[in-house]
């Protein structure tokens, strides 16, 4: 455990991917940045998988892009399914990207990524840190904490951006509210050995009366590993093989999908909300600090390292001698965004969970219909992969 300075230009607090990323682009510009985080290590298992074609697309301005493709797989297929029956098709193939693509990648390997490039770059994360509490005055603030041990202390700084998830303390102090609500069903995230009948070229998203379902490749030698995300109406706290391959035969009946080993498997609620505000004067906010949704799609933690790729590069900017009222254009850029993201992933949520049989063969009906026209298919291509986001 290294010990915390008593000033830094700028305090991140939470080293997740949004964490890490502010810190590399604070770093690279010469920035005195200190990463906060209350967790001994960083994350151990794959959490958020997928890295969209923008996200690729920032984190190649770090020089990093080419390693997580090296490391992940690479998916340029998305499929919508109802049952057996396959409605759609989305190809990334011909998206104006140079990674016209989605990469399955777990997060731990993201993370670890990330972590190297900071250090590299002379940024670092101090563990074990819990933050109590953050406060402000007209020249800086001031950001208290305890060790693993108890003791407390703080470190001043000239701002604090707070990237420590839905539950924030920096966002709580800084008396931001948290608009949205929570979906009734709960969640299940499980990480699994299995055989699959779908090529691993592609993420599929299955529609069902029962629940959303998604189910894409993860990268391993044996090639079967797969990520499976499910609403389910009450899950058990920890999903076991029996209760996944119920879900799967349920999904997609006669696809012959047999679970051989549960790696690993959660079970959580998911919000939809956004912060009221992405900035209360020298605080700011990024990632599921900023903004939490529904899975589908996968575009979370990529939103979240978008938040955090344009708020380091504002910050450096302005403490380099730009004018502060720039820091105004990070909410007005992003949130927009966040609330589009919210939108988005909350329609595909509950058009995919539709139980009543007339409006789910409306549903099926328009899907088939309206993705065979090539426009539409390349801008839901287009949507998935956040590109709107430049």
């Amino acid at each position: 455990m290294s010990t915390v300075p008593a000033t830094a230009s700028v305090v991140i607090v939470g080293a997740g991917p949004a964490g890490l990323t502010a810190g590399i682009a604070l770093s690279d510009a010469g920035v005195d940045v200190v990463l906060l985080d209350r967790l001994a290590e960083g994350a151990n298992t794959s959490r958020a998988a997928v890295v969209h074609a923008r996200t690729l697309e920032v984190l190649n301005d770090f020089g990093i892009a080419e390693e997580l493709r090296d490391r992940g797989i690479v998916v340029p297929q998305f499929v919508l399914w109802d049952g057996n029956r396959a409605l759609a098709n989305v190809s990334f193939a011909d998206l104006p990207t140079e990674f016209p693509y989605t990469l399955m990648i777990g997060q731990e390997t993201t993370e670890a990524i990330l972590l190297a490039r900071l250090e590299k770059a002379g940024g670092r994360v101090l563990r074990p840190y819990e933050v109590t509490g953050v406060t402000q005055d007209a020249t800086g603030a001031t950001v208290d904490y305890t060790d693993a041990n108890g003791n407390a202390g703080s470190i001043r700084a000239d701002y604090v951006i707070g990237t420590d998830g839905m539950h924030s303390k920096v966002r709580e102090a800084a008396g931001i509210g948290f608009t949205g609500s929570t979906y009734a069903e709960s969640f299940v995230l499980a990480d699994v050995h299995m055989a699959w009948p779908d090529p691993r070229t592609q993420v599929s998203l299955h529609l069902s009366p029962e629940g959303v379902t998604v189910v894409a490749p993860l990268p391993d030698t044996e090639g079967t590993r797969y990520r499976i995300v499910a609403t389910v109406a009450e899950a058990p706290e920890h999903p076991n093989q029996a209760d996944i391959q119920a879900i799967l035969d349920a999904r997609r009946p006669g696809a012959g999908a047999r679970i051989q080993e549960v790696l690993w498997s959660s079970r959580f609620r998911v919000h939809h909300r956004v912060a009221d505000h992405y900035r209360a004067d020298r605080i700011f906010l990024a990632g599921d600090a900023a903004h939490v949704h529904s899975p589908a799609g996968g575009q979370g933690m990529n939103t979240g390292i978008q938040d955090a790729a344009l708020l380091g590069t504002l910050l450096a900017r302005v403490l380099t001698g730009d004018p502060a009222s720039l820091l105004d254009t990070y909410e007005t850029t992003r949130r927009p965004v966040a609330l589009g993201v919210v939108s988005f992933t909350d329609r595909i949520t509950r058009m995919a969970t539709l139980r009543p049989l007339p409006a789910r063969m409306v549903r099926n009906l328009l899907i088939n219909t309206v993705t065979r026209i090539p426009a539409v298919r390349r801008g839901l291509a287009f949507r998935l992969a956040e590109l709107a986001n430049r």
